[in-house]
């Protein structure tokens, strides 16, 4: 594993060395504010300013340097307009091509600046983290809000790249005239067709977006899989490893069972309540019910997280075995009469989880050039697994018996998906490619795993100033800077401890690893989770007992709030995340989300299908949208140590968002005891008091989004 520092310096371009912000220089000046404060030489306001300043000095160094190249590439276009665009005489093809290449050394030489602007943004927000993970306060905070904003900010030039998007512009609308030129003036079997979109033009567009975070509609669809990678960008040499391990068709089994888990998961809830009835139980058992799936996901994430470590088919197959057989357990519970094997059958299904798994192997064997591509294609599985779900179940209103046994609308979900999971299972069995697995790290990672352990859990709990007396390391690494995010410093150490820039090894470590801002993104994931399984869970309860709706109008209302997810991303991916700030989004989402819920309340006037049905439309669109947000925020201030490893952060997020749902349902059925006339109101409360809290711990982590 090599230390951010040393790939920061490697990924620098040698001859413009001088112009990089000092990550080195700024490590060490941390350290010896740690001496200070620990000697009482130097108070924090003293630090923090003294701080700021060598920040404003590094920025100013580099912004100067940049805005030199700019001028100069700038000169360049200019030149090359006067000879392109002369009044005097028109260029033949020879010079034609000779201008267009010339364009695209100067498109070329804009990357490389690019590059270096991505490079040292990179550096800056490692370094501000560092800063706020050592001290144990907001630099971030303060340092952005005083900067980010003020008219004469020149942090905004290196996150913003201000005034490079004219020099793209220049390029990308000459490149343009001049293919046009080309093919007025040759006949298109005198030259090859050009493609309609230069691909240096295309690298230079992928940069931009990489360091304004612009975005599209597919960038941000995938981030809602949260697909942690490094911030620094990989080698050709690991791409080439990327491209060994993929393989097309088993990216199309992972997205297929990621589909049909999402339609076990919601095919049921039009028709929850009605089984529940049918066994001899209430009605509001139907949470319990729906919830016994994620109960068993908490575990299962871990387990099929870990198992993919050394085997991505084995896990599947278990997989869907495991389904398999808790939808026939699911469906024989009506004959039997038994809610326990109901119960039961729904708890295997949660067992056989295995989207830790889907994930993993869109990070670790899919091409960076197409990650972005599979990421959106996880997530839109989802998305049109949740909204087939409930509609299949509207097409099931069908009753008959063979073989003694009963098919009916309650039974037919557990036998169709029974059925979906044997035939994937052979599919499975049949397409699926193993990925080659690099079997010497993953013995030294089982041999040492416990040695990692324990030497993190005493690095995390060092004081704010460590001695490097004892710690067995040679004068020369000693003289070094740690360039790990975590606060186990050694003092004067080039390289973090080995053990200490490991992926987290248990759920304790990784907990540990969690910031301030980390912690509220995970409650905003629980939040919107929460508020969306109260909304879909209860929906077949609340509508029936209000409206007098059917199955059939249930399984429609779902099936529509299914369908919103995608034009939702469209119009946010390519339009609003481009007007606005991640963080601007995120609160104004929450605030919408709060809306929602109060809308739901049934207070003082009649509870109308009119009111159910917007209102749960605002609460599932703006939980939709903040999702988004929420887990690119969140992708961006996570440790890198949990990009990777059993113990990641997307394993994270999903153990949050599945207790949110466990709560949820759980909450449903204990709040249906008292009757349903008051089960609307009552589990909606919850979802007021922890959306407020959200929004509140928003506030307070504002300016650490950045």
């Amino acid at each position: 594993m090599v230390a951010f520092g040393k790939k920061l310096k490697e990924r620098q371009l040698q001859e413009w060395q001088g112009y990089y912000i000092n990550y080195k220089l700024m490590k060490k000046k941390v350290k010896q504010y740690a001496q200070h404060i620990n000697n009482e030489t130097l108070d924090r306001r003293q630090v923090l300013k003294d701080f700021s300043r060598m920040l404003d000095n590094e920025i100013e160094k580099l912004v100067l340097f940049l805005l030199q190249q700019q001028g100069l590439l700038a000169g360049k276009l200019a030149k090359l307009g006067e000879q392109h665009n002369s009044p005097d005489q028109q260029p033949d093809i020879a010079q034609i091509t000779q201008i267009r290449e010339a364009y695209r050394e100067v498109g070329l030489e804009l990357l490389k600046l690019l590059y270096f602007v991505e490079i040292n943004a990179i550096g800056l927000r490692k370094i501000l983290k560092k800063f706020d993970k050592r001290f144990g306060y907001r630099f971030t905070d303060y340092y952005v809000k005083t900067r980010a904003n003020h008219p004469y900010s020149q942090l905004q030039q290196v996150f913003k790249h201000v005034g490079i998007g004219a020099v793209v512009g220049a390029i990308t609308r000459n490149l343009g005239d001049l293919e046009e030129r080309q093919g007025s003036y040759a006949s298109i079997y005198d030259q090859p067709a050009l493609p309609l979109q230069d691909p240096v033009i295309d690298s230079i567009k992928l940069a931009v977006d990489r360091l304004g975070y612009s975005t599209n509609f597919l960038h941000f669809l995938a981030q809602h899989a949260l697909i942690m990678q490094d911030e620094i960008l990989p080698t050709p040499t690991e791409e080439q490893i990327d491209d060994k391990r993929y393989n097309f068709m088993s990216l199309i089994l992972n997205l297929a069972n990621t589909f049909l888990y999402m339609v076990n998961t919601y095919i049921i809830v039009p028709t929850a309540d009605d089984y529940s009835l049918s066994l001899g139980a209430a009605a509001t058992v139907c949470g319990i019910i729906i919830g016994a799936m994620a109960v068993a996901q908490v575990f299962s994430s871990v387990y099929f997280s870990a198992w993919s470590n050394r085997s991505y088919i084995r896990p599947l197959i278990f997989s869907s075995i495991v389904l398999f057989v808790g939808n026939v357990m699911y469906a024989l519970a009506y004959d039997f009469n038994s809610i326990w094997i109901l119960l039961i059958g729904r708890l295997f299904c949660g067992l056989g989880s295995s989207r830790a798994v889907n994930r993993r192997y869109i990070s670790d064997c899919v091409p960076l050039k197409i990650r972005m591509q599979a990421s959106a294609g996880f997530v839109s599985a989802s998305a049109l697994g949740m909204a087939c779900g409930p509609a299949l179940a509207g097409l099931l209103q069908i009753k008959f018996k063979f073989l003694n046994l009963t098919f009916n609308q309650d039974t037919l979900p557990g036998w169709v998906m029974a059925a979906a999971w044997l035939l994937y299972l052979v599919w499975l069995w049949i397409a699926f490619v193993e990925p080659p697995f690099e079997d010497d790290n993953v013995e030294q990672q089982s041999t040492t795993e416990t040695k990692q352990n324990d030497v993190m859990e005493r690095g995390l709990k060092q004081p704010l100033l460590i001695t490097s007396e004892g710690n067995g390391r040679s004068p020369e690494e000693k003289e070094q800077d740690d360039d790990d995010d975590v606060d186990t410093e050694f003092d004067g150490s080039e390289e973090a401890p080995e053990e200490s820039r490991k992926p987290a090894t248990s759920i304790a470590s990784a907990y540990r690893l969690l910031t301030p801002s980390v912690k509220v993104q995970l409650l905003i994931y629980f939040m919107l989770k929460y508020a969306m399984e109260i909304l879909l869970s209860e929906s077949s309860v609340v509508t029936t007992y209000y409206f007098g709706w059917s199955t059939s109008t249930v399984s429609i209302f779902l099936f529509c709030l299914g369908l919103t997810v995608l034009p939702v991303n469209i119009v946010v991916g390519s339009y609003i995340s481009n007007m606005f700030q991640e963080r601007q989004i995120l609160l104004a989402s929450e605030i919408v989300v709060l809306i929602g819920i109060l809308l739901s309340f049934n207070l003082f006037i009649k509870y109308s299908v009119l009111q159910y049905v917007v209102s749960g439309l605002i609460m599932f669109v703006s939980a939709e949208v903040l999702e988004g947000v929420n887990l690119s925020l969140l992708s961006r201030v996570m440790s890198s140590r949990l990009s990777r490893g059993t113990y990641n952060g997307g394993l994270l997020s999903t153990e949050a968002g599945t207790l949110a749902r466990v709560v949820a349902d759980a909450t449903i059925t204990l709040i249906g005891l008292m009757g349903q006339s008051r089960l609307l109101n009552l589990t909606l409360l919850p979802s007021l008091f922890i959306c407020i809290g959200s929004i509140a711990a928003t506030c307070y982590t504002y300016n650490s989004l950045y």
